[in-house]
């Protein structure tokens, strides 16, 4: 039998640790309910937000810019993805006038093409299959707002693995907040240290930590151009079938 390829990161006072210690202290065979981000983690959506980002600019008079920096600007949700498109910085503020009729161009576009550049990540529907036939419960928390997550979920042919979607504008506040992740578990009555969030970015490291959750990364999504490993996640894995491998 090949051993599964992961790391386990240890916490930042203990990064001199073995895997098998820090493997033993996650106890992922105590888990019960699995959150899953969406893009980054199952899903590489940046195509189709490149592409209607770029379609709104054009609308606007504006220089257009490449997929790679697209890429950088996913993760915070849709409103902050359009004020980085329009600024073409990260922290940045648009007038407001400018982004009011550029979100409104963009909402538009997106929910015509929120899947047509979009794909799997490689061993997904694997995974999915996989845990969804033990004893776990499977659900998706991530920023991006309804309508377009339920439709990009459909589209992907994931909606028949989640018992729960939790998008950006189903609570109050969203990740790195842990609102969305508290939601899902209270919803199925899940100790919070029953859980497992699943991500790419350091705001699903962050809202795990927050929420009480244990967190697995893969190293291959949206944060920001940093790697994932210096988020300290409980878990990184290089596909997701390994983390279904855990389970076994």
């Amino acid at each position: 039998m090949i051993e599964p390829q992961f790391d386990v990161v240890p916490d930042p006072g203990e990064r001199n640790g073995s895997a098998e210690q820090a493997s033993s202290a996650l106890d992922l065979q105590g888990v019960r309910l699995i959150l899953f981000d969406l893009d980054g983690t199952l899903v590489d959506s940046v195509g189709d937000l490149a592409w209607c980002g770029n379609r709104m600019l054009e609308r606007l008079d504006l220089a257009v810019h490449d997929e790679q920096a697209a890429r950088n600007w996913v993760g915070n949700g849709l409103e902050r993805f359009v004020k980085r498109v329009l600024t073409g910085e990260m922290d940045a503020e648009p007038a407001a006038d400018l982004y009011e009729r550029g979100v409104a161009i963009f909402r538009e576009l997106y929910a015509a093409h929120a899947s047509d550049r979009s794909a799997l990540y490689p061993g997904v529907v694997e995974t999915l299959q996989r845990l969804s036939a033990k004893d776990l419960t499977l659900a998706c928390v991530t920023n991006k707002p309804e309508p377009f997550t339920s439709r990009l979920i459909t589209e992907m042919g994931l909606d028949v693995y989640f018992e729960l979607v939790v998008a950006g504008n189903t609570t109050a506040r969203k990740k790195p907040d842990p609102m969305p992740l508290h939601y899902a578990a209270d919803h199925f009555g899940f100790a919070y240290d029953r859980c497992l969030m699943v991500g790419d970015s350091s705001n699903d490291v962050v809202a795990a930590r927050a929420a009480g959750f244990a967190i697995a990364c893969v190293p291959y999504g949206y944060n920001h151009g940093q790697d994932i490993r210096s988020s300290n996640p409980d878990l990184v894995v290089e596909n997701l079938t390994l983390l279904a491998d855990l389970f076994s």
